[in-house]
């Protein structure tokens, strides 16, 4: 089942997000890790707000642990994020 994984990273800039996904290997608004399906970043007040949608939790878990992790202590992106998770009953695509 699908699942969204909404991470707020507090004290985290767009910045240090920017070098996140260039160290990935990622491009803005170019193709995501295999199992996500879905993503989208932005600043709030005091933190970077990410909200993901993955094929299911097992594939974002092994992700997060893998790359997330240790990148974004790499940028200097302080502690872990706060997690929340959602079961997805629907999610739509690009036509």
């Amino acid at each position: 089942m699908a699942i969204a994984a909404v991470l707020e990273f507090p004290g985290g800039t767009l910045d240090q997000y920017d070098q996140v996904i260039e160290r990935m290997g990622f491009q803005h608004e170019g193709a995501g890790a295999p199992g996500a399906l879905f993503h989208w970043a932005t600043q709030t007040e005091n933190a970077v707000l990410v909200t993901d949608v993955w094929a299911d939790r097992e594939t974002f878990d092994r992700f997060a642990e893998e790359r997330i992790g240790p990148i974004t202590a790499e940028v200097g992106i302080p502690g872990p994020p706060r997690i929340t998770f959602y079961e997805v009953h629907n999610y739509l695509t690009a036509g």
